[in-house]
């Protein structure tokens, strides 16, 4: 395994494809118990994780009279569930924990802290649904590269906040969609969005309003390797003989639409790895608000300097 010492360690996905396989299902059984018990938020934000100087974790979450968090120490590779009333239970995350046994695990320290829920307990839009419970097929735990996932999800999350600070429209905290498991920003215009009368309740929230979003995944069956990528919704005429940057950013298809890709191996060995993702994220803005039509200057959040001299 090659070593990693750079912002950005090297994340071949065929090296740790079987561990993201059941990390996703840890991620997607703790993100269901969030949805369970979270007060609705617009575009489901109430539903995503986020990445913190430990690992990921829930932010509190309201239970009766009390509040609770669960939190993946990658660090310590333990989940620990703390509640409110001084509560805590935890398990240790190891190779071989099988989904259904952290499934079980999970349970029971919720029960420990005096939380029960109920969730959907199987897998979505995965690779199969075989439910949590009964899922002894995905057990891998690779302690290295877990780390480095989340080391590189800490990176693209403090460039993400970064980069959202620079546009007055309304934009979501930068959190992690456990549905494929990546590291998300959107800004929105404010506009409504096209009617979607054949589309599910999850697309119709999603995209109630014109968007444009930026992330960032380890991979998939499709992208067998990590990248970023951009896309405009509902999709301009013209988006895609926009410039993009750095060199290497490409407009790729995505289920009939453009998306903007940047390939995370393209930039990871530069000098300067954010300044080539900062270069990506704004060019795909600036294409995507240009051709939808977005008063690009107006939403710009000027610099502290700009505003001193008036």
């Amino acid at each position: 395994m090659e070593s990693a010492t750079s912002i950005f360690p090297p994340l071949p996905l065929e090296e740790w494809e079987a561990t993201k396989e059941t990390f996703h299902r840890y991620l997607q059984i703790i993100g269901k118990i969030r949805l369970t018990l979270m007060p609705r938020k617009n575009h489901w934000w109430y539903i995503t994780l986020y990445t913190n100087s430990r690992g990921f974790g829930t932010g509190s979450i309201p239970y009766k009279d009390l509040f609770f968090e669960i939190q993946v120490d990658v660090v310590g590779h333990k989940v620990i569930v703390s509640a409110s009333n001084g509560k805590e239970a935890s398990f240790e995350l190891y190779d071989g924990l099988s989904v259904a046994k952290f499934y079980a695990r999970m349970m029971e320290s919720l029960d420990a802290i005096g939380v029960k829920v109920q969730i959907l307990a199987k897998p979505y839009d995965l690779s199969d649904d075989v439910p949590f419970a009964e899922c002894e097929q995905h057990h891998s735990y690779q302690k290295a590269y877990v780390e480095r996932f989340w080391q590189i999800m800490l990176q693209v999350d403090h460039i993400f906040k970064e980069f959202s600070g620079r546009s007055y429209s309304k934009t979501c905290p930068v959190h992690l969609y456990w549905h494929h498991m990546d590291l998300a920003v959107t800004r929105f215009s404010g506009e409504k969005g096209p009617e979607m009368k054949e589309a599910g309740v999850a697309d119709k929230d999603a995209y109630s309003h014109e968007v444009i979003s930026f992330g960032f995944w380890a991979g998939d069956a499709e992208v067998r390797a990590p990248a970023f990528y951009s896309y405009t919704y509902p999709s301009p005429e013209g988006l895609d003989r926009e410039p993009l940057k750095p060199e290497g950013a490409q407009w790729i298809d995505s289920n009939g639409s453009p998306m903007a890709l940047l390939m995370y191996d393209d930039i990871r060995d530069n000098d300067n790895p954010k300044e080539l993702l900062m270069q990506f994220l704004e060019s795909a803005y600036q294409a995507g608000a240009k051709r939808a039509g977005w008063d690009i200057e107006e939403l710009r959040v000027p610099s502290i300097e700009e505003m001193k001299r008036g």
